[in-house]
């Protein structure tokens, strides 16, 4: 037997941490676990609002990776397509179902370039561009396969990574776009990432009000061109309804608001309090191992089991108690009433659930104390 083959099968048959039917506490842990109600509600909150404001959403799949959810939230949400940021990533969904991507990234590898087209025969593919020459190399792959590539030209309006400055250098590529064969100007990718957790809602709006001013000053100068933009889009779960009420960007790219996380419970509205249009449905459900000591409690959700780059987790609906270190496979928990015995369970809110999710291989959808369903990470670990 092909030893690829072979290890599949094991992950397959013996990674999967719950069963349909059985309760909560009986799941395996550390286990990445979702309220189905809170998800759901979460979900239709986001499609009422984009449907009140006349926008679409693009909803950002590198949140949750998972082909189940996307569909959810298109069947469900009224989601117009998905986000992804890896071809890799992309073509799992596309192969799940799903007709309508953008790559909301670069993609400058010919052979990732090759796959990019390749995708477009079978789903309206959309990628985002911030160089001249890399235009030359997707209309390339585009004629190669016989196939239109849509492009958004990607602005730097404040998160400092990808992307060019406003004005004339949008037009200089988007006019390039528009002469390129294969390939067909679709607008503007303008995201401000760097603003998505700014806590003070002052701060956050002001980033964001010159992000919007950048983007509608260029929109203008490409229609003086010619050039018509059927996509203005960015936004994310931190700033979304400013954006969405800019009168200027027309399609938002939300992710985070399914899930949420730690540190988007400490991103404020105008009144000094935390968002909470929101509820929290994505845990990692964890199991005191140790209690030698006690004043605290070991867990077993590790650095393994999470992403603590912006902090560690907050223990769900717990005052009483605090995660406040872990190591690689062990979390410790202040226990200071002595309260937690061995095996019993706690939901941990993760700090960041985007990297967190790519670390497991299911979702196990909790209604009413009991496995509803299971859904794979359908492109965990797809990072090409």
């Amino acid at each position: 037997m092909n030893a690829i083959t072979k290890s599949a099968d094991f992950v397959v048959g013996l990674n999967i941490p719950a069963e349909i039917g059985m309760a909560a506490e009986d799941v395996c842990t550390p286990a990445l676990i979702i309220d189905l109600d809170a998800f759901e509600n979460n979900v239709r909150i986001m499609g009422d609002y984009i449907k009140a404001k006349g926008l679409r959403h693009r909803a950002h799949a590198k949140t949750h990776k998972s082909v189940d959810i996307a569909l959810y939230q298109i069947e469900q949400g009224g989601a117009c397509g998905v986000c992804c940021q890896k071809v890799s990533e992309a073509e799992a969904m596309v192969a799940g179902g799903i007709k309508d991507v953008l790559v909301s990234n670069q993609v400058v590898d010919p052979a990732k370039l090759d796959r990019l087209a390749m995708m477009a025969k079978d789903a309206r593919v959309l990628v985002c561009v911030d160089d001249l020459d890399n235009i030359d190399d997707i209309s390339v792959a585009a004629v190669k396969h016989g196939v239109t590539i849509e492009c958004l030209v990607e602005i730097d309006c404040g998160a400092g990574r990808c992307g060019v400055a406003w004005g004339d250098p949008v037009i200089e590529l988007a006019k390039k776009i528009d002469a390129s064969d294969g390939l067909q100007f679709s607008g503007i990718q303008a995201y401000q990432g760097a603003a998505q957790h700014v806590h003070d809602f002052e701060d956050r709006k002001a980033q964001i009000d010159i992000a919007i001013k950048q983007v509608e000053d260029t929109v203008g100068m490409l229609k003086a061109e010619g050039l018509e933009c059927d996509i203005i889009g960015g936004a994310g779960t931190g700033t979304y309804y400013f954006e969405g009420t800019s009168g200027i960007y027309n399609e938002m790219q939300c992710g985070s608001y399914i899930f949420m996380d730690a540190d988007y419970q400490r991103v404020k509205d105008d009144g000094g309090n935390f968002i909470h249009e929101f509820e929290n449905s994505l845990f990692i459900w964890t199991s005191i191992m140790s209690k030698a000591k006690a004043e605290k409690a070991i867990c077993d959700a590790g650095l393994k089991a999470q992403s603590v780059d912006s902090g560690l987790p907050v223990i769900f609906g717990r005052a009483d108690i605090e995660y406040i270190k872990c190591a690689d496979e062990h979390g410790v928990i202040t226990d200071p009433n002595n309260s937690l015995k061995l095996n019993d369970k706690l939901k941990l809110i993760p700090g960041h659930c985007d990297p967190t999710c790519n670390v497991y291989d299911w979702y196990v959808g909790i209604r009413d104390g009991k496995v509803e369903c299971l859904w794979p990470v359908t492109a965990r670990g797809m990072a090409f």
